[in-house]
């Protein structure tokens, strides 16, 4: 028995055309997943593509705005019109504003809400009723080093990401009766786009996160690979509602 095969399996990776989503991808897809990207940015999608073709699966690139139920759903029926079902989904799309708490405007707050807690769930609500089609399924959403610590420029962020957790622990104790594992990953610093503005937003981040990790270093998106492929496989059937840090051991530095 082969707990990591997920050949004929079927994943829906939002955010997946670069950074943390494609990592997560990358991961599925080396165990044999075709996969559907998902995102707004259709010029990153062909670099995305041909990385993942180049592990020998099938690969999609779907234009969604996750925030907007009715292109979540819309997503997930692309899925099952491509590859025929929906067994995996990965809730990774994000942002971020950094501000001073008393200096967001409402709508800059339900920006970061939206896009990182409420598309996370409109996914997840559309791809329950394909995966319960199939029998079951796993879902795996990101959460963020953010879920376990407060910082003064990210009050919605933080939000949305402890907000993550609680989610998938809501999650996963509905939908266990349906065989669906619903679990999230608490990704470290890891070197992306969105932690580069950080770093230039952030005065001294970079060097107080390398002092703080004990591995030494930041993160890449490939070091997400791993856990993506352990929860999206058979090897997690007994893991649900957890929240998995991968982050260097950043969360238990001094």
């Amino acid at each position: 028995m082969n707990l990591f095969n997920l050949t004929g399996k079927v994943a829906v990776v939002t955010g997946g055309n670069g950074g943390i989503g494609l990592g997560m991808a990358e991961g599925i897809a080396s165990l044999g997943a075709n996969l559907v990207i998902a995102g707004r940015n259709v010029d990153k999608a062909g670099p995305a593509l041909a990385t993942l073709r180049a592990l020998g699966v099938k690969a999609e690139f779907v234009s969604a705005d996750v925030t907007v139920k009715a292109q979540c759903q819309g997503l997930i029926d692309a899925a099952e019109r491509l590859f025929g079902r929906v067994d995996i989904l990965v809730n990774n799309a994000g942002t971020s504003i950094r501000k001073m708490p008393q200096d967001f405007t409402e709508e800059e707050w339900h920006q970061v809400m939206d896009t990182n807690l409420t598309s996370a769930f409109l996914c997840s609500q559309s791809a329950y009723h394909a995966m319960k089609k199939v029998g079951g399924g796993k879902m795996i959403n990101i959460g963020s080093m953010m879920s376990l610590f407060g910082a003064p420029y990210a009050t919605p962020y933080a939000s949305s990401k402890g907000g993550i957790v609680q989610m998938t622990r809501a999650l996963a104790t509905a939908w266990a009766k349906d065989n669906i594992q619903v679990n999230a990953v608490l990704p470290g610093w890891i070197d992306t786009d969105l932690t580069k503005r950080a770093r230039q937003q952030v005065s001294g981040l970079h060097e107080s996160v390398e002092k703080r990790t004990p591995e030494g270093r930041w993160g890449v998106p490939r070091d997400m690979s791993g856990v993506a492929a352990f929860l999206a496989s058979e090897a997690s059937n007994f893991v649900t509602g957890t929240a998995i840090p991968v982050d260097g051991g950043f969360s238990i530095g001094m």
